[in-house]
């Protein structure tokens, strides 16, 4: 049983699941065959007829998830860190272009997932959105755009990277 947060929207119909707050609306449908997922005095109850206590616990962790990405949101830090050549940051729409990136004159494009906002200053990015699993896979993606291949890596050691 998930309590059900001040200030946030649920609507359950079957196994979706729709939340809506300050920060946006996120909408999840769980493809779980004996799931029942139901709305009752503001709480979400999680039942299932075979008894897979895991299975419940990660719904009520993507749930859980949800409920706090409306309220608060999630936003993580990236630094652009280059040797020699400076790497030159813009979004264009649902695509961050990488400028510069070693030298080289095709921009490396990272695609932005979801609701994402992407926030350029300098040469640190703010990554943030309602949804954790967007906001992961835009960084990924991000870091993965940058990655050097037939390099030595010890030398060469540009590219996009998280922020402690």
């Amino acid at each position: 049983m998930i309590k059900i947060p001040d200030g946030v929207e649920v609507e359950v119909s079957g196994t979706r699941v729709m939340v809506k707050g300050k920060m946006g609306k996120l909408d999840k449908d769980f493809h779980i065959r004996n799931i029942k997922i139901e709305k009752k005095n503001g709480s979400i109850e999680i039942s299932s007829e075979i008894a897979d206590q895991a299975l419940i616990n990660t719904i009520k962790s993507h749930i859980k998830n949800m409920f706090e990405g409306v309220s608060v949101g999630f936003s993580h830090k990236l630094q652009a860190v280059y040797s020699h050549f400076p790497i030159n940051l813009e979004v264009k729409g649902d695509q961050l272009m990488i400028k510069n990136f070693l030298g080289e004159k095709k921009p490396r494009m990272a695609k932005i997932v979801g609701d994402v906002k992407i926030e350029i200053k300098g040469q640190e990015l703010v990554v943030s959105g309602a949804s954790k699993e967007d906001l992961g896979q835009t960084c990924a993606n991000i870091c993965s755009a940058t990655r050097i291949r037939k390099k030595d890596s010890r030398v060469f050691q540009d590219g996009i990277y998280f922020v402690g």
